[in-house]
């Protein structure tokens, strides 16, 4: 390996311990219009997310508790910072492109390919790419995203199973 991609691998590190231990957007929301737990039973993952939206629709605020790795809680918490500000449909684009990041190393559609409208959001998460080189690890960094989208939907509930 280089050792460029050796400095690019321990600063996404870095940014994954970082967020792990120190999420900025933890805590329950004081008002909010949606709420989802997410539980991931193989690991003991769990979290539950809270969001507000704004009067156009668009996600104002997420807060979360989590209970889990430091991958799980990074992901929570740099999902929380990205998607503020953003239409519910661009969330679910962009959970998607994350989604086979995650599962591939990369693989965005063209939402959110270079250029594209969610293309700076995406590769804010690119710190958890490297979990695709460990399959049981991409069900830590996705169960956020999945409470995200349960919340969205009404659902309430989900698992990463």
């Amino acid at each position: 390996m280089s050792e460029s991609f050796d400095a690019l691998r321990d600063l996404y590190q870095d940014v994954i311990l970082d967020h792990g231990r120190h999420p900025r957007h933890a805590g329950r929301l004081a008002a909010f219009d949606a709420t989802a737990k997410g539980d991931n039973p193989m690991c003991g993952d769990r979290v539950q997310l809270w969001l507000k939206y704004a009067p156009d629709g668009r996600i104002e605020k997420t807060g979360f508790e989590a209970r889990g790795c430091a991958i799980s809680v990074a992901s929570a918490d740099l999902m929380a910072e990205i998607v503020a500000g953003t239409p519910v449909e661009d969330v679910r684009a962009l959970f998607s492109a994350f989604r086979e990041m995650a599962k591939h190393g990369d693989g965005p559609d063209a939402a959110v390919a270079p250029g594209g409208k969610l293309a700076e959001k995406l590769e804010r998460l690119r710190p958890l790419a490297g979990v695709h080189e460990f399959p049981s690890r991409v069900k830590c960094a996705t169960l956020p995203w999945h409470a995200l989208i349960a919340a969205i939907e009404g659902t309430q509930e989900t698992s990463s199973e």
